[in-house]
């Protein structure tokens, strides 16, 4: 009788649950800023593109950015990519949709609180549509289980930005993303690939906590003429080396523009030899504390 019991419950256990691995990421998630606080509020400065591992073209790209280009009405509800928008400020929303005789998870939907795009994340196996289909601000994305990581791939997206001063990024962009949950924290990593940009993976991670109470209003937004333009005016500024803003970060900070303009080369700890050849003798060396006096 007992083993009879036994076995009743283990396999009850079976059907009932998910795998032990998955977790639920449902629920509303405050956002923690504590991570490049700096470049998710405010913004970074024009010319700062140190640390990117970019491409001459992306840089070509960033230099001739304006931000007037926000405002002109058609660009100015647009929302955040989905390999930016967990970057921008922004709370998130996650429900599932599941079938409704096993109860298995098909879908995860993140809404964002910034303008409230809405993902979705297919977890029932689809694949991805062709190459020829349309691009979205949100993109195709599909995710699988591996242990307690849930690891989505995301194609489809349209042309859109990995920083908020120029750089760009492609739609030929792919982005990868882990989600991991500890306990009441939501850890998000995101991987973005760009062969037009991107010359490695640009790579960067945010976190979140459970927020049972959080509501997310929603984000109306109307176009209009805030600033007169000409017909036809595109934010520019060319030809390259026109705007006069690009060395402001690299006097406010003492490193060349060698140094601020970027590259890949500059994620590795061999870099700091470069740095010392690089940065003027009054500056403190890389990984010297500056003097007191």
């Amino acid at each position: 009788m007992q083993r009879r019991m036994a076995g009743g419950l283990l396999a009850l256990a079976l059907i009932a649950g998910p795998a032990a691995a998955e977790l639920d990421l449902t629920g509303a998630w405050g956002q923690k800023m504590h991570e490049d606080r700096l470049d998710r509020g405010g913004g970074p400065d024009i010319g700062d593109f140190t640390g990117l591992p970019i491409n001459d073209a992306a840089l070509l790209r960033a230099q001739t950015w304006d931000a007037n280009k926000w405002s002109v009405p058609e660009h100015q509800c647009a929302p955040h990519p989905a390999d930016y928008g967990p970057h921008g400020p922004a709370h998130i929303q996650i429900w599932t949709t599941t079938d409704p005789n096993s109860f298995k998870v098909i879908a995860y939907h993140i809404m964002l609180g910034w303008m409230n795009p809405v993902r979705t994340i297919w977890l029932d196996g689809r694949p991805h549509p062709s190459p020829n289909a349309p691009h979205t601000w949100e993109g195709f994305s599909t995710g699988v289980w591996d242990g307690d990581t849930l690891i989505v791939k995301t194609t489809h997206l349209k042309e859109g930005w990995i920083r908020r001063n120029g750089i760009p990024r492609s739609a030929n962009g792919k982005l990868t993303e882990f989600l991991i949950r500890h306990d009441n924290v939501l850890t998000w990593v995101s991987a973005v690939d760009d062969p037009v940009y991107l010359t490695e993976p640009y790579v960067r991670s945010w976190n979140w906590v459970l927020a049972p109470g959080l509501w997310i209003n929603p984000y109306t937004c109307a176009a209009r003429v805030e600033v007169e333009r000409p017909q036809g005016f595109v934010a520019h500024w060319l030809p390259p080396g026109m705007n006069p803003m690009l060395k402001e970060f690299s006097d406010k900070t003492g490193f060349p523009m060698q140094v601020t303009n970027g590259g890949a080369a500059q994620l590795y700890p061999e870099y700091q030899l470069e740095l010392k050849k690089l940065l003027p003798a009054q500056l403190p060396q890389w990984g010297e504390p500056p003097s007191p006096f």
